[in-house]
């Protein structure tokens, strides 16, 4: 069994949901620290200049865990991040598809962004009939931090490989505390490929949030994704 682990993040990106799709349980690691300035609140759409952030502003995030990081509403955040969505993607020919999906997220407040990108990550895969088990790892009773506190979680849901980013983004895994508990590390071999976009002008934008492929390509992003793998190869074997 594959095991996929990353914390969750707002309005993934392509290469998490492939990740997703690639593993046979997925775990969103939530009980470690929130990271400031990462993709946990945040991702990235594509607008006439070419890229932009959507960020969903948090309150007094600074050493907490994941889990509690509370969103500040006192903005208007979701009126933002919904016109931003209509304004770049209204005219995409999925857009009429999957906008009954997306704009309650947008009418609903929401005070826990962890909750938030949850939710919305769940209906991202139901639309790409994505149907990888999701588990909290705030559910899982397990402790230790770095590569021990991932393997430690393969090893409590009996997994057999850990499915890891490409390897400059493994490096920072000590391979050997996998190999101890026979548990194999396997590299996804991405590389985002080129799929219509909207703003032509601005030129193709690789690495946006999921909801710009599922805008432009709909039942077929799947097929993109998949498009850009390459082989999956191991750093150890169990």
């Amino acid at each position: 069994m594959i095991a996929g682990i990353h914390q969750p993040h707002y309005l993934p990106w392509l290469r998490y949901i492939d990740k997703i799709a690639r593993s046979d349980v997925f775990v969103l690691l939530d009980s470690v620290q929130y990271t400031k300035n990462g993709w946990q609140n945040r991702n990235k759409i594509k607008s006439t200049q070419g890229w932009m952030y959507l960020t969903v502003p948090v309150l007094d995030a600074f050493g907490r865990p994941i889990t509690e990081v509370r969103i500040n509403n006192q903005t208007r955040w979701r009126d933002k991040h919904w016109a931003a969505l209509v304004t770049n993607y209204s005219r995409a020919p999925f857009f009429g598809r999957y906008r009954e999906l997306l704009e309650p997220i947008y009418r609903q407040q929401w005070e826990l962004v962890h909750d938030l990108s949850v939710h919305a990550l769940e209906l991202f895969l139901s639309a790409l009939g994505i149907r990888t088990p999701l588990v909290r790892s705030s559910t899982l009773g397990v402790s230790g931090s770095g590569t021990e506190l991932l393997a430690n979680i393969c090893a409590k849901l009996g997994a057999t490989a850990y499915l890891t980013g490409d390897y400059a983004a493994g490096n920072h895994l000590d391979i050997q505390v996998f190999k101890d508990r026979g548990i194999g590390v396997q590299v996804q071999g991405w590389q985002c490929q080129e799929y219509r976009q909207q703003h032509l002008q601005a030129g193709f934008v690789p690495d946006l949030s999921i909801a710009d492929l599922l805008f432009n390509q709909g039942e077929g992003s799947l097929g993109v994704l998949r498009r850009c793998r390459s082989e999956v190869f191991s750093l150890v074997s169990h």
